[in-house]
């Protein structure tokens, strides 16, 4: 498309023996050059390429589920690729600057996780497409009573799959569906999205009044594009001569055609024809029933059922699919072959033979000229499925000429409006069915005004139609991408995102949304009108303007508001750039203990590096959801310095500094520079004021009733621009991590919530920061070699454990070390090994914490040291 230089694929690399060899290429030209589309037009890297990122085990294929350990690694090898693009590109067409990526789009669950890394790391805006979500998953096999919840689980990795899609919503700008049914039906399922609650937003951004922090995806149907250059609807019919041109003649019909035509004692008659599996959810029986009971129907038409075990083998669109052919109903699983029966017994109660064609075999190549049989006899096609998320098949009859009878239920709505080329019906209704195909073959006039308006109508479903709707989307978000500041006020303040338009014109500006601190939609004593307005008219004087740059203090927040310093002002940022040049950098991230195992830690991990200690050989970085005033404390009492580490990530990653010299310039005299670049990454999203009021309002739901004393309480010592920290009295008594996260996606505040030192203490920081990633921001800001950077993590620890175990860099767990966090992990949604690769040759158990230990198994990761 115009104005597109290059597109980015982004895979799974696989050298395996049960794959094609193509898999473990690393690049893949998708475009190749013609004359037309030469060198010169295309630029040196532009196109379209898949890039194959090596990850999870390097010689197999293995199922999607199973990929959930190996995300991390994806992602950072994701990261590297773009990393050198980005160069690349900035030397061809970016006047030396970096060239970064207008949008990262993620599809299906486990590349929505990925989308959401990359975007925070690169600050570039995401989009995302669901195709099959968890939760109706989730429904669906309970429904059919097969497994319990803890097998689908174990089987499907589900729980991990839904949290994931949920990441996506925290993270994206845009979510894109094929039909509105999967916006009211399947989405409005995630506790992070709600129809109603995202029309309340956005009637509040028209009204010009204040969200308070509260964000939600712009939901946009985009139904995916096909292909039509290949098809040529003809107007001829049965009752003419055979189509005829230089290369075909009567003899030259499509095998298929012979092979359905065999069935009928009048193959003269319109055909209704069916393509779907034999499932109950297609409704086909019904279809039967609906055809062997009206006789007017069946004096004026045949009906065709062409029935395979999969819906892929009928679409146009899966053309390097398995040919889709009916097994032996012995052969069938019990479902299908059950369907598949009824069918046939309902074939001979009605005595439908000579009237009804079911072919046993086709090819995938069948397909086009089935759809073009069935246009020739002046025919329908019909879905009559219960529910029809897309419809992808009702697209491609209407390519064909053929008009639709369809469901009412699900995608077909949305078709239907758009290509207005036949009529919906209630597929539980046997007699609409009948009707309205009825309705289509004898009515002449009808037949070929649905017709005509599907082939004039069926443009919109182009690929180049796909292609604008979808470039005009990216083009409404707001523009991010990594931009390193030169001057204090440059991202001073951050313009937040809105809902924009996503869903149908707004009816009622007094949408009457209920929401409770229970985590429950649309239930409660407060409605959203009672909470926005709350915060924008309440004061309880504790106001903390959003665009405040806080600072440094022993104290944390000095009146509401601090200065930060601007890292020009420092005379050693020189320093900076020596994380690129490290031989090694160790990340001591161990939690759970108490400040004096903390600090006998790094004292241990500082006596294992030995005269690479300082040297410039090896770096390190503390890591922890201790504050920089604490951090400092620390150091001093351990007798080190801040001189010695190349940087400190605090307030469980929402925080990023650096050592400085200059302390006097600092108004708490700390020798710290806080990353005010980090700050603009991380802001995306973050609630700010409105957050931390919803956060108070619930601290004290939870007080309520509980006797003297507060079992939680805010923490402003322990908070920053970035996190809101709150005390916690007693673990026990509060609702575990999961529960908090969910409320605050209920009530649309995106943000990461982070249980700590050992539960002491609560941290809720923004959605794209975390501990993990701030490691990735300095990858991607200074270079630093992650392949080279060894995480050292205890047995357990805070409630973001587990992103610090994956990836390219090397991890250390040691052994007895944050045993007394693992409580914060019980209410998990799911088990440690289903997210961690325990297989992984990066991860390897100390056996203690003791320095030879630790020297043994950094030598097993090939880490030598002085």
């Amino acid at each position: 498309m115009p104005g597109v230089y290059r597109v980015d694929l982004l895979t799974r690399q696989i050298s395996a023996p049960d794959v094609d060899w193509s898999y473990g290429e690393p690049n893949e030209m998708l475009n190749t050059r013609s004359s037309e589309n030469s060198m010169q037009e295309l630029g040196e890297s532009g196109g379209a390429y898949i890039i194959r990122i090596p990850f999870g085990p390097k010689d197999k294929y293995i199922p999607k589920e199973l990929l959930w350990p190996y995300i991390p690694e994806f992602v950072d090898g994701a990261l590297r690729h773009i990393i050198q693009m980005s160069k690349v590109l900035g030397e061809q067409i970016g006047s030396g600057q970096p060239v970064w990526p207008v949008a990262i789009h993620g599809h299906y669950a486990d590349a929505g996780d990925s989308a959401a890394l990359l975007s925070g790391a690169l600050n570039v805006p995401m989009l995302f497409t669901g195709h099959s979500l968890g939760r109706d998953k989730l429904e669906q096999l309970l429904k059919q009573g097969w497994q319990s919840r803890e097998e689908i689980n174990a089987t499907y990795k589900i729980m991990r799959r839904i949290e994931g899609e949920e990441l996506s919503l925290d993270a994206s700008e845009i979510v894109i569906t094929s039909t509105r049914q999967e916006i009211e039906e399947q989405w409005r399922l995630y506790d992070g999205f709600d129809p109603i609650l995202e029309r309340k937003l956005r009637a509040r951004i028209k009204r010009g009044v204040s969200c308070y922090g509260r964000f939600m995806p712009r939901m946009v149907v985009i139904p995916p594009g096909m292909e039509f250059h290949h098809i040529v609807p003809h107007d001829s019919d049965m009752d003419g001569d055979v189509e005829r041109n230089e290369d075909h003649s009567a003899s030259s019909d499509p095998p298929i055609w012979s092979e359905i035509m065999r069935f009928f004692s009048n193959p003269r008659k319109p055909m209704i024809l069916a393509l779907a599996r034999a499932d109950p959810k297609k409704n086909i029986t019904t279809l039967v029933k609906a055809f062997g009971e009206c006789r007017p129907l069946r004096e004026l038409a045949n009906l065709t059922l062409i029935m395979g075990n999969r819906d892929e083998h009928f679409s146009l669109l899966f053309q390097t699919l398995i040919m889709g052919n009916r097994d032996d109903i012995d052969e069938m699983s019990s479902t299908n072959a059950s369907v598949l029966l009824s069918i046939l017994k309902l074939i001979d109660k009605y005595d439908l033979y000579g009237q009804v064609a079911y072919p046993k075999h086709h090819k995938q190549s069948d397909v086009p000229d089935i759809y073009r049989l069935a246009a020739k006899t002046k025919g329908v096609f019909i879905n009559p499925a219960f529910i029809e998320p897309f419809g992808l098949t009702l697209i491609e009859a209407a390519a064909y000429g053929l008009p639709i009878v369809a469901t009412k239920n699900g995608g077909p709505v949305d078709i239907h409006r758009v290509l207005d080329n036949g009529l919906l019906v209630d597929p539980s209704d046997q007699q609409a069915i009948a009707d309205a195909l009825l309705k289509l073959v004898s009515e002449k006039q009808l037949w070929a005004r649905c017709r005509q308006n599907g082939l004039k109508n069926i443009h919109l479903f182009s690929w180049p139609e796909h292609c604008k709707t979808y470039l005009s989307r990216i083009a409404s978000c707001r523009p991010r991408q990594p931009q390193w500041q030169r001057s204090d006020a440059e991202f001073g303040n951050s313009e937040s995102d809105s809902p924009g338009d996503s869903l149908r014109d707004i009816q009622d500006l007094s949408l009457n949304l209920k929401l409770s601190l229970d985590g429950e939609k649309n239930d409660g004593v407060s409605t959203l009108d009672n909470i926005l307005d709350s915060e924008e008219n309440g004061s309880d004087g504790k106001s903390r303007p959003e665009n405040a740059v806080l600072a440094l203090s022993k104290g944390g927040v000095i009146g509401g508001t601090q200065k930060a310093l601007s890292m020009e002002k420092a005379d050693n940022t020189i320093k900076f750039p020596a994380l690129r040049r490290r031989k090694y950098i160790f990340v001591i991230s161990v939690d759970g203990n108490t400040t004096s195992d903390f600090l006998e830690i790094i004292g241990t991990v500082v006596e294992v590096a030995g005269k690479d200690w300082g040297a410039g050989s090896i770096g390190f970085i503390l890591s922890t959801s201790l504050t920089i005033s604490e951090v400092h404390s620390l150091l001093v009492s351990g007798g080190l310095s801040p001189s010695e580490f190349d940087a400190f990530i605090c307030n469980s990653g929402s925080e990023l500094y650096y050592p400085s010299s200059n302390s006097e310039d600092s108004p708490s005299g700390l020798p710290f520079l806080v990353d005010l670049d980090y700050r603009s990454h991380t802001e995306y999203r973050w609630g700010g004021e409105g957050l931390r009021k919803t956060l108070v309002r619930w601290a004290a739901s939870i007080n309520d009733g509980k006797g003297e004393g507060k079992i939680v309480a805010e923490d402003e010592a322990g908070s920053s621009m970035h996190c809101y920290a709150f005390k916690v009295k007693d673990l026990s008594l509060i609702p575990p991590v999961k529960e908090l996260q969910k409320l605050m996606r209920i009530q649309a505040l995106r943000c990461h919530v982070i249980y700590c030192q050992n539960g002491s203490k609560l941290n809720i920081i923004p959605v794209l920061a975390s501990r993990s990633q701030a490691l990735r921001y300095l990858f991607v800001r200074w270079g630093m070699d992650l392949s080279n950077t060894v995480v050292f993590v205890g047995e357990c620890g805070d409630t973001d454990y587990e992103g610090l175990l994956g990836g390219i860099h090397k991890t250390v767990i040691l052994k007895g070390a944050g045993t007394s966090a693992c409580e914060l992990h019980a209410n998990r949604s799911y088990p440690l090994e289903h997210v961690v690769p325990f297989d992984s040759p990066n991860i390897v158990q100390a056996e203690g914490c003791n320095s030879n230990d630790i020297r043994v198994t950094l030598q097993k990761l090939g880490v030598r040291t002085g």
